[in-house]
């Protein structure tokens, strides 16, 4: 799918915009770099400090490997030796030998022995970056990433992901969540460039197709998130515990951002590789975006993107999560990519405008994750500042086409010498 040529005076085409993106990224990897431990990587705090007795984890690992392998890919020196590390990470004390998959932590230590498709398609994302980036050892991790999603995750009656096993894959869990299919989609994205195989975009079309043009269509485009392993939502779901990091209560405006991305991004995949590519899916992702829009910003009077909100669009959780707004962000230029409409063109303004406001820490570096209501710096949800993934990919997107995707599509641009 085609960009649309705009017809204004837009940032996505201005070389300064495009160079203050560049130099927030090279300070977003800058400040990433320190949380390097022996089993991957750990969680920074504020000051770009690991704390006392900090640990590694499969998410941030995999997170930090695929960022880091998109440095090395545009020819950032320095970052090869991490996106080893990483690779030697998840193939090391982070998977489980015996079983297969991988633990959340190190040897399970941190007591889960369990199996999560969400830090699984990170793997899978990770490993695909990596071997685009040609680092040694990734081409296995990738094969046995695929291998575990095919043997336990993917599941073709449901067309969608399981969520969660035990450690011996025998025991799974009653529940299926819309968050670990969200990053299923984009780490299939990313499989369907490396392997060349479209299996995988066809089984990201069904899990859209599920969780967006039937479930969100029919509650105006407003995300379910909980599902039992029957696909019946579950609006209740953590009502006890609205805050979750990854299974709040409510609506999650974040997400539908995200998952217009990503509707976008799968357009132009399937585009690129002369698939059948239903209409809906740009028009489902306006939707989601209005509807976030319309929503959860300065919903509380106050500027910014809300956490959650309840089922009547009342805001649950008033924290602004720097993931939310930098997801925001991203969304609008893909928007504005796909359709050169002049709105996503203020919405991305807007966004960028309020992240460099609140949320970008120009004394001690990177981001802050969470603001309170009143958009000063807050540690409720997130503390720290672990997460370099969100950031870093809201300032590429802008400056990359919808497909492919993001390392493969940086790999191209750096053969042709244009980014």
């Amino acid at each position: 799918m085609n960009s649309i040529p705009l017809a204004f005076s837009s940032w996505l085409n201005a070389p300064a915009h495009h160079q203050w993106l560049a130099a927030e990224g090279q300070r977003l990897l800058a400040f990433a770099r320190a949380a390097q431990l022996p089993d991957g990587f750990g969680d920074l705090d504020e000051h770009g400090r690991l704390p006392s007795g900090a640990r590694a984890g499969t998410m941030n690992t995999a997170r930090m490997t695929h960022s880091f392998a998109m440095a090395h890919i545009q020819g950032i020196p320095g970052y090869a030796t991490l996106v080893d590390h990483g690779i030697a990470a998840l193939n090391g004390a982070l998977r489980d030998s015996e079983h297969g998959g991988w633990f959340a932590a190190p040897s399970h230590c941190d007591g889960n022995s369990g199996k999560a498709a969400y830090l699984h398609a990170f793997v899978a994302l990770a490993a695909s970056s990596a071997v685009v980036a040609g680092r040694p050892g990734a081409e296995a991790l990738l094969a046995e990433a695929i291998r575990i999603i095919e043997t336990h995750f993917w599941s073709e009656e449901e067309g969608a992901m399981r969520e969660s096993f035990s450690r011996d894959w025998s025991a799974e869990e009653a529940y299926r969540g819309a968050n670990s299919n969200m990053h299923a989609t984009e780490a299939f994205l990313a499989l369907a460039d490396v392997t060349q195989d479209p299996r995988w975009l066809n089984r990201a079309l069904h899990i859209v197709e599920r969780l967006i043009h039937q479930q969100a269509a029919a509650g105006d485009y407003r995300v379910v998130e909980h599902f039992d392993r029957h696909w019946q939502p579950l609006p209740d779901y953590n009502r006890e515990h609205p805050a979750d990091g990854f299974r709040p209560y409510g609506t999650t405006p974040g997400h539908a951002f995200e998952w217009a991305r990503l509707l976008l991004h799968l357009e132009a995949a399937r585009c690129q590789a002369g698939m059948l590519t239903p209409g809906w899916l740009v028009l489902d992702a306006q939707k989601l975006f209005d509807t976030a829009c319309r929503d959860a910003w300065e919903v509380d009077g106050a500027p910014g993107i809300v956490y959650t909100l309840d089922w009547n669009q009342r805001p649950v959780v008033r924290q602004r999560l720097h993931w939310t707004h930098a997801e925001a962000s991203a969304a609008a230029s893909a928007l504005l990519q796909r359709t050169g409409d002049a709105r996503y063109e203020a919405w991305y303004r807007r966004f960028w405008e309020f992240t460099a406001e609140h949320f970008i820490d120009p004394l001690h570096g990177s981001w802050h994750h969470e603001l309170g209501c009143d958009n000063r710096p807050s540690a409720e949800i997130w503390a720290g500042k672990p997460d370099l993934y969100h950031a870093w990919q809201a300032v590429l997107i802008p400056r990359l086409p919808l497909a492919p995707s993001l390392a493969s599509a940086l790999a191209e641009a750096s053969r042709m010498r244009v980014l």
